[in-house]
């Protein structure tokens, strides 16, 4: 997979993928118009959805219905190291939820893939090159 990063104006940045544009933006408190949400916010938001993926296709493929379940997604902040040192993931389910199902919930949101890079996380590799009018060099 291959995405484009770009620089729409102030403090905007995006991404180009697959059809797709993902839009970030700053707060105003960091110089942004707070138009998108922070890259940062994006991220946090992908490790939710992405467990929420896995707990709709859990319930789809029981025939649960989905309604009433949320998923409720809480950080704890480290104010000496400035990162998050605990996320939370509360799967709210309604009463009529199945009870023989609510551990097997906890861990189809456990397979969330996004989670799991966290805990094999890839190597980084940054590098530049130097384009010439119309295209790479």
């Amino acid at each position: 997979m291959e995405m484009r990063i770009h620089f729409p104006g102030n403090k905007k940045v995006s991404a180009d993928f697959d059809g797709f544009s993902v839009a970030t933006d700053q707060p105003v408190s960091g110089g942004g118009e707070a138009s998108a949400p922070a890259p940062f916010d994006l991220f946090l938001a992908s490790i939710g959805t992405c467990a929420g993926i896995f707990v709709l296709g859990f319930c789809q493929k029981r025939n649960i219905p989905t309604e009433g379940i949320d998923l409720i997604q809480k950080m704890e902040w480290d104010p000496v190291k400035h990162l998050v040192s605990k996320i939370k993931l509360e799967i709210r389910v309604p009463e009529s939820f199945p009870e023989k199902y609510r551990e097997s919930l906890i861990s189809a949101a456990s397979l969330c893939t996004v989670k799991r890079h966290l805990h094999e996380p890839p190597q980084f590799e940054v590098t530049t090159e130097v384009q010439k009018q119309g295209g790479l060099q």
